[in-house]
């Protein structure tokens, strides 16, 4: 089935389903000589999986041990595909026998069945945001590239069930279960999203992705533009329904002296353009932001109808978040990474030595 594998020079390619046995992830085009090893990826991973106890989580445990399979000898990548393995340990595909013939709202149990005459009603199937979970193993292993170039990424929480982070204090991400970088916001935050869980219902947020240090010229004309395949990694994400770089909307409502950034000799001055101009990385810190739907299956009673046409009412129980954030921002700024991996390998010719990467090209200094 096409439209599985994200990429150019980085390509990985991600498979499985909710309820299979498993789920991983196929990574080509990765330099050889990174060091790597299982407790990177895990790192990660941790950061994403569901049953961590946080109070608008699901109750579906799963460790998500991340096995690597093929391209790594002697804790060091081969430049050969990278085979990630992720087991499905507690699956419980009997709970969805009574969705097997209804269309749930908001889910892709209708476009699925048009699209290829078959779904799996199990959780969703490929579907499923469970297939993230490959994509942030892939994003540990982008970074390993991004780190030739001490480039940082960080994703965080900047809205939630209609609370908005006022403080931008990136130290306090990991100190919350939202990854959120206001402490006082993310606890309204959480008393709104448990509010709406109380009566069945789900909320959506903001989740923020942030990369610094980013090199400039990143980034291909035309269609490549380096904005343009962050939107498509954002929007690639199941529960994203909107993607903003830089002042995104707000500059439909702003004046040309407003939005352009003034260039001084060694940087832009205002950040406007979100770190992209043209398409092309202009050195500035990369800035998105993507707007997260409420998770779709909820108690409340919905109207739908069956595989035969016919109205019905529907409320779906079982084990669900009651917002995609927090577990979707470590997804997100996987993309991120994986998407700048992809273009620095496209842009750079770089040699690993046991010491050192060599990087044929002058990534610092002034912007002339």
């Amino acid at each position: 089935m096409a439209g599985n594998t994200f990429g150019t020079a980085f390509r990985v390619t991600t498979w499985g389903e909710s309820h299979g046995p498993a789920l991983g992830a196929v990574i080509d085009g990765c330099p050889p000589r990174l060091r790597l090893s299982e407790q990177i990826i895990q790192d990660a991973l941790d950061k994403r999986k569901p049953g961590k106890g946080g109070p608008v989580e699901t109750s579906r445990k799963e460790p998500d041990r991340v096995h690597i399979l093929s391209g790594t000898f002697e804790g060091m990548t081969t430049g050969t595909p990278l085979s990630l393995l992720i087991w499905n340990k507690d699956a419980r595909s009997k709970s969805y026998d009574h969705l097997k013939e209804i269309f749930r709202p908001g889910h892709g149990d209708y476009t699925y069945l048009k699209r290829y005459g078959i779904r799996d009603h199990r959780g969703g199937g490929r579907s499923s945001g469970r297939e993230t979970a490959a994509r942030v193993a892939a994003g540990a292993v982008a970074q390993l590239v991004l780190d030739l170039f001490h480039i940082e990424v960080l994703a965080y929480t900047v809205s939630l069930a209609g609370v908005d982070a006022v403080q931008r204090d990136l130290k306090e991400i990991e100190n919350n279960r939202l990854f959120c970088p206001d402490r006082e916001a993310a606890k309204n935050m959480e008393v709104a999203a448990l509010r709406a869980r109380s009566i069945g219902d789900s909320v959506g947020g903001i989740v923020e992705v942030l990369a610094t240090r980013v090199p400039a010229g990143l980034g291909e004309p035309v269609f490549d533009k380096l904005d343009a395949e962050i939107a498509k990694a954002l929007m690639s994400v199941g529960a994203i329904k909107g993607v903003e770089i830089g002042s995104g909307m707000k500059a439909a409502y702003m004046t040309g002296s407003q939005n352009n950034d003034p260039i001084a000799a060694d940087r832009f001055v205002s950040n406007n353009a979100g770190g992209i101009l043209a398409g092309i990385s202009n050195g500035e810190p990369i800035i998105a932001k993507a707007a997260v739907k409420p998770i779709p299956s909820i108690s409340m009673e919905q109207d739908t109808i069956d595989t035969k046409g016919q109205p019905c009412k529907i409320k779906v129980g079982g084990r669900h978040d009651a917002s995609a954030i927090p577990r979707i921002v470590p997804v997100l700024k996987a993309m991120l990474q994986l998407v700048l991996a992809d273009h620095l390998l496209r842009r750079f010719q770089i040699e690993i030595t046991d010491r050192h990467a060599f990087i044929r090209d002058r990534l610092h200094g002034k912007l002339i």
